[in-house]
């Protein structure tokens, strides 16, 4: 009966957000709104949700017709709570969303296309000054569903004191991930500590850092057309290998998230790939204790990094036009100058407006006193989409991608095969139209 329900509701937010899409947006809120703003760092106990509520405050002293009612929901659990709360007849009007659910978004919930509200000019004028790889993050048809949020990329943090006791010289990071091998082995003979953790497995690492593992081997996990899995091709078995071979090697540890991080804060680990967010925890831990460096994310030989993003987009999913003007001006706020100022320095995200990072008004003192975020921001120009899985069973057909990867690395037994039945399991949870 939930299932249904669910469904229903999708299809019905779906339907009034199409009847919406007749006119734009009027031209200002030009009287009092609410509107339900769900947003997964007001859920954090960190920094996000601090800096997340005086952006909001700030945005409402702007703007006084306009109330905002900030709900804090996990990023795992936003496509389920719209869909609860829309059979319960209250929805939400503009909602972060996990980039891996913008297929979901669009085709079950009513997520609104910004071109089909929003005129044209006003539309080109706030997209002036953002990353082109970030806006194209959002963009499903050939339509921006998710105006680019908070993200990051995946850098490679290393400790430089671990590195001088291992014989390898701090300034000359690697590069390529036969050359993380050397360095890691060096690490561990030399210093008895881990040589490297990664971030990409574990019940809540997502598939964001996997896609871009394979991505930079020139494999992919899904088919332009979409219908078919290919996390399985020789491309993507390749880069699955490697990281298999560090583990039989001795090299690379299988530590769960918490314990992978932990031990980069602690000084234990000698290199960590995991996405740039995770920066302040790591210099909280080292100030004082050891050199914290960072370096982008390994390619394999002389082929080109191509990482993914984590994070989120900001998307309408109000039907009314009052309230999609006002779901706008606070999506044009949270995206502004300013707040990307307060997004990157307090929270730890990528600012999509790189115009501010040389600047002092913005970013441009921060910057210079934060060297970490160097490799972050070069990987802007190398950004490809998080691939967002289709059909109702997205997050699943992502799981058994990731139980079977990890299997891979970490089991016993050959990584072709494992990953061939796993996707032999996904694929029959793709869409029937698919199969």
């Amino acid at each position: 009966m939930k299932r249904r329900l669910f469904l229903c509701a999708g299809i019905a937010l779906a339907t009034l957000a199409s009847t919406a899409l007749a006119g734009q947006i009027p031209a200002k809120v030009d009287a009092p709104v609410t509107i339900n703003y769900y947003n997964y760092n007001l859920a954090s106990t960190g920094n996000g949700a601090a800096a997340t509520k005086r952006l909001i405050a700030e945005f409402e002293a702007a703007n006084p017709n306009v109330k905002v009612n900030g709900v804090g929901v996990p990023s795992s659990d936003i496509s389920t709570r719209i869909q609860a709360d829309v059979a319960a007849g209250h929805g939400p009007d503009i909602a972060q969303m996990v980039f891996s659910d913008l297929d979901f978004f669009v085709n079950n919930l009513g997520a609104v296309a910004l071109e089909d509200v929003v005129p044209a000019e006003e539309l080109s004028t706030h997209f002036e000054g953002m990353s082109p790889k970030g806006l194209k993050l959002g963009v499903y048809n050939g339509k921006t569903y998710g105006l680019a949020y908070t993200f990051s990329t995946p850098v490679l943090f290393y400790n430089a004191d671990l590195f001088r006791k291992a014989g390898l010289d701090p300034d000359q990071p690697p590069q390529t991930w036969a050359e993380v091998k050397v360095a890691a082995k060096a690490i561990v003979d030399k210093t008895g500590q881990d040589g490297l953790a990664t971030g990409i497995f574990g019940p809540s690492a997502g598939d964001w850092l996997f896609q871009g593992l394979i991505r930079s081997n020139n494999g992919d996990v899904l088919s332009s057309d979409r219908k078919k899995l290919t996390f399985a091709d020789p491309a993507a078995v390749e880069a699955v290998s490697m990281l298999h071979d560090l583990y039989k090697a001795g090299v690379y540890s299988n530590l769960d998230l918490n314990a992978a991080m932990d031990g980069m804060a602690a000084g234990t680990v000698g290199m960590y790939l995991q996405t740039s967010a995770i920066q302040a925890y790591l210099v909280k831990g080292a100030t004082g204790n050891f050199d914290l460096r960072a370096t982008t994310m390994p390619r394999f030989g002389d082929k080109p990094v191509r990482p993914n993003n984590s994070g989120s987009a900001l998307v309408i999913m109000s039907a009314d036009p009052l309230k999609q003007r006002a779901a706008w001006e606070l999506m044009k706020f949270m995206t502004s100058k300013h707040a990307y100022t307060v997004i990157t320095s307090e929270i730890g995200y990528l600012p999509l407006r790189t115009d501010i990072v040389n600047d002092p008004q913005y970013l441009g003192n921060w910057v210079k006193e934060h060297p970490l975020v160097q490799p972050n921001l070069k990987q802007l120009d190398a950004l490809e989409p998080w691939e967002s899985f289709p059909g109702a069973n997205y997050r699943q057909i992502a799981k058994a991608m990731m139980d079977g990867a990890e299997q891979a690395v970490f089991g016993g037994g050959d990584p072709a095969e494992a990953l061939k039945a796993a996707q032999d399991t996904a694929q029959a949870l793709m869409p029937a139209s698919t199969n």
